[in-house]
């Protein structure tokens, strides 16, 4: 799958896809978190390429779990949304909050085509190492966000984010570099947003 490409999501392969995927989930968010073995077995049922240590809490929700990458060490908060109609690539480290929505997918802006079937836009997002997403952000088709960055809570990324800063809002600005240790290195721009109005849960 390509960015860019139209595509049909009543084709039955698409539909058949889904409706395994729907199972899958019903499955994990309905089992209980004690029984730890059969939420991973799940896990890796419906997202066959997750790294060691992935870490998703219910109920989390995609729409294939095939077109996701994780890599180790990923947690997904409570009520994450990820539409992978095209590959969704995150990578190690990687911690997300609360009702966390990606969309790799978008619909035209034609009026003409979107009544044909509901006609999708794929658009791979990719998501690096080290990466803090604050809760209630959305991460919209085509986005990538570098490594070792934090994006603030309740941020809507409409633009790539570079790796290594602190960034939030509606839309997604950068605020700050942050050095290793996650400290401020140098002020992007101090009076983009109060830092009183920043929260990354």
């Amino acid at each position: 799958m390509s960015g860019g490409t139209l595509i049909d999501p009543f084709e039955p392969e698409l539909l058949a896809a889904r409706l395994r995927a729907r199972n899958l989930m019903r499955q994990l968010n309905n089992t209980p978190a004690e029984e730890g073995g059969t939420r991973l077995r799940l896990i890796r049922e419906l997202i066959p390429t997750a790294g060691e240590n992935v870490l998703i809490e219910s109920p989390f929700y995609c729409d294939y779990g095939t077109n996701i990458t994780l890599g180790d060490r990923v947690f997904f908060n409570y009520n994450c949304v990820i539409l992978d109609d095209s590959p969704v690539r995150i990578g190690s480290g990687v911690l997300f909050g609360p009702a966390v929505q990606i969309y790799s997918v978008s619909h035209p802006l034609s009026a003409t085509q979107r009544q044909r079937r509901c006609l999708l836009i794929e658009d791979p997002v990719v998501i690096g190492d080290d990466v803090w997403i604050g809760g209630g952000s959305i991460i919209l088709a085509g986005m990538e966000v570098g490594s070792g960055t934090v994006i603030g809570a309740g941020s809507v990324v409409t633009s790539s984010i570079p790796p290594g800063v602190l960034a939030a809002g509606n839309p997604c600005r950068v605020i700050r570099e942050l050095d290793r240790d996650g400290y401020a290195a140098s002020s992007v721009s101090a009076t983009i947003f109060p830092s009183s109005s920043l929260t990354v849960r």
